[in-house]
């Protein structure tokens, strides 16, 4: 008799999906269009990992982590401007911190990579993964923290 609660079981097991197993990359057509052989030969090994493998830099390794300069900050794969650094501030967290974003460039979704769900924060014209949004930012404005790897951003500086 014990067989068949086992049984039962591993037949649940098998016909579940998470939402990240059915979801399909790919489903989503961008304006900015590459082959992955492109997106390689363009960019560095490790903007590549993040943007297209969703990868993340170590803690306090990113070059913008402290750039404290006035301008935008643009995706590294397609340019498309991403965040005003007045909107830029000191987290603690290592990575570039941000308490909003220029909206019709962002998409939002949601990732399952580390067994929960978190919202991931993508570039919206080439799909380029950027980083997470959590909700522990200053409370005095949006109370967000898009928290953003160096290498999926250039930094423009305002005078150019």
């Amino acid at each position: 008799m014990r067989i068949i609660p086992i049984l039962l079981l591993l037949i649940y097991l098998v016909s579940c999906k998470v939402k990240s197993q059915s979801k399909n990359k790919h489903d989503k057509k961008y304006d900015v269009s590459k082959t992955e052989d492109e997106w390689k030969s363009e960019l560095s090994k490790m903007s590549y990992y993040v943007l297209r493998e969703a990868g993340t830099e170590r803690a306090f390794t990113g070059i913008l982590n402290y750039n404290k300069k006035k301008g935008i900050y643009v995706c590294a794969g397609c340019k498309a401007p991403l965040y005003d650094s007045k909107y830029k501030y000191e987290s603690g967290s290592g990575w570039p911190s941000f308490d909003r974003g220029i909206e019709e460039n962002l998409e939002y979704d949601v990732d399952y990579k580390i067994g929960y769900p978190r919202s991931e924060l993508k570039c919206n014209k080439c799909g380029g993964h950027l980083g997470h949004m959590f909700n522990d930012g200053p409370k005095n404005t949006t109370g967000q923290r898009h928290c953003i790897n160096s290498a999926a951003l250039i930094f423009v500086p305002a005078n150019e």
